[in-house]
């Protein structure tokens, strides 16, 4: 497939004032000042093609929103090539924003004062969407969303995540390509994290929209983005998906055995014992490949064995393990 956005060794350096301290240092840059330069992105290349929902990951201060804004055109990259929908997004801001949603955690799209249909109809003028079609994608997100109760209601009466929902609505309504979401469950509670990320992976599934994705959340990314692309200090670590970042670091896959009586030292060739507890025992697989039935096979039917669960290592652990070593695995699917 093509690639709806290509980047190709973009690079943002900001200018900033170097600040000296004293008196006699804020007299100095009065009338003589001094400069350091901020390298926030660094030679960063991947492509993304239609339909791809892709967790863009890093630390903070790793150039994550940035790069966001390179992308959606609020910001001019200082070097590299940068394409969306085969555009340069600052050169062509207008276009690139009738094609494009974004949705900034902190910031909000939404009038103060006025009800969120108001909002919703003030964008379809901005966006100048034909009536059928608003009205159709309103039915839809409204119900998608359980924003139905509090349509009518000000943006200001609303919960944060009632209100984020409503920040996502609005950047759909003109059915964009792509959705841009910068931190889009930031302070949300259990149940309104979980109504955004249903819905996020059902519209990147069902109708093809293309997501990206920051947050610090991980079980966002789990749930919506199958493909990550990790950066720090502003440079490409690792692009690839879940299974072969954990891979490349080793996490394997546990499997624990409980048994109805204590069957004593198990040695296996397909798993390692890493925890003996008598009647429950923790194993680690020995690869990826290693299935349930391999070990149970080699395990043999001698033993009085009760039940059987295999557990992935959580992604936070893999993240964490990653940025922990900070290997080279800059890798793309």
């Amino acid at each position: 497939m093509s690639a709806i956005i290509s980047a190709s060794n973009v690079t943002k350096t900001f200018r900033q004032t170097k600040r000296l301290p004293g008196l006699g240092g804020a007299m100095a840059s009065l009338f003589s000042r001094q400069f350091t330069e901020v390298k926030a992105v660094a030679d960063i290349s991947f492509a993304i093609a239609a339909g791809e929902a892709v967790g863009y990951l890093g630390p903070n201060g790793a150039g994550k929103s940035t790069m966001i804004k390179m992308m959606t055109g609020i910001l001019v990259p200082s070097g590299g090539s940068l394409s969306v929908l085969g555009c340069e997004p600052h050169s062509h801001r207008m276009t690139n924003a009738a094609e494009i949603g974004v949705v900034f955690g902190q910031r909000s799209q939404l009038w103060w004062d006025l009800p969120v249909r108001d909002s919703f109809a003030l964008h379809r003028h901005i966006y100048d969407i034909p009536q059928a079609r608003f009205t159709d994608n309103l039915a839809f997100l409204a119900t998608m969303l359980a924003m139905t109760d509090y349509l009518d209601r000000p943006v200001r009466q609303l919960s944060l995540g009632q209100r984020m929902r409503a920040e996502i609505a609005m950047a759909l309504l003109h059915d964009p390509k792509i959705l841009f979401l910068d931190e889009p469950t930031i302070g949300l509670d259990v149940v309104a994290k979980d109504a955004v990320r249903k819905f996020l992976a059902q519209i990147n599934r069902e109708r093809g929209t293309t997501i990206i994705l920051t947050t610090h959340d991980l079980q966002d990314i789990e749930e919506i983005c199958p493909r990550l692309i990790m950066v720090d200090d502003g440079r490409l670590l690792f692009d690839g998906e879940l299974p072969r970042l954990r891979a490349a670091l080793g996490s394997r896959r546990r499997l624990r055995l409980e048994f109805g009586s204590d069957p004593g030292l198990i040695s296996l060739t397909t798993a390692r014992l890493v925890t003996d507890g008598g009647l429950a025992k923790h194993f680690l697989l020995d690869s990826e490949t290693t299935s349930i039935l391999d070990v149970l096979t080699e395990l043999g039917s001698g033993y009085d064995l009760k039940d059987v669960a295999l557990e992935e290592p959580a992604i936070e652990e893999v993240i964490r393990t990653f940025y922990q070593q900070k290997p080279n695995l800059v890798t793309a699917p």
